[in-house]
């Protein structure tokens, strides 16, 4: 069974979640954290449940989903893994910073690890994240689907009634709702949705409620 715990990060109240099971590997997603409390209290929860991290995921190439990057590299020498398709993001996270809340970004960003196509399979433990591709927020947003617990972690792409901007460099609003008619077509119903945003939801309850799907 999954651990899953939610971490609320930076001036955007962005949503970091940190996965485990029994085996006590564990994954990272999202990790936005910026002020120096959220950093911590990442890293203390990691270590005091001691866990082994074995990937740094970010859903998609915004700053304030990958704020916490260089926390994760210094104490557990991980580097963040993203769709190819936002590496220019990724290689403008501290322009993006100037750009969004005029702040000179001056931290030091991690290289990225790896950059994963489409039906990438994330593996920890004895269970595994499949990589769905759902452009439209960033041309590389992507949800991490667990089969076996009939979760899906949906970044940007999905919220509880709403859906991710796509007023941003890249973004495009046909793709994002071409993505959702996507996403509510191949995943249960009954699926809870954690997103990087906000409160949970559900696949079916979005599909019968949020306005942007309906």
């Amino acid at each position: 069974m999954l651990s899953i715990e939610k971490f609320e990060c930076n001036m955007f109240q962005e949503n970091c979640y940190i996965v485990s099971d029994e085996s006590k590997e564990c994954i990272i997603i999202d990790c936005g954290a910026f002020y120096e409390e959220e950093r911590c209290a990442v890293v203390n929860y990691i270590k005091d449940n001691g866990l082994t991290p074995v990937h740094l995921i970010s859903t998609h190439g915004h700053i304030d989903h990958n704020f916490g990057n260089n926390t994760i590299a210094d104490n557990f020498k991980l580097m963040p893994e993203v769709s190819s398709k936002d590496e220019i993001l990724m290689n403008n996270l501290a322009s993006q910073a100037k750009t969004f809340i005029g702040l000179e970004y001056n931290v030091p960003i991690p290289a990225v690890n790896k950059y994963f196509d489409e039906n990438y399979i994330i593996e920890f433990g004895s269970h595994s994240l499949t990589v769905i591709p759902t452009p439209g927020h960033t041309p590389g947003s992507v949800m991490l689907f667990c089969k076996e617990e009939n979760v899906v972690f949906s970044g940007d792409t999905l919220f509880k009634m709403s859906i991710g901007r796509t007023d941003f460099q890249l973004g495009s609003y046909k793709d994002i709702i071409e993505s959702l008619k996507h996403i509510v077509g191949i995943l249960p119903a009954d699926t809870t949705v954690l997103p990087g945003h906000g409160d949970k939801t559900t696949i079916g309850f979005e599909a019968t409620h949020n306005p942007f799907i309906k």
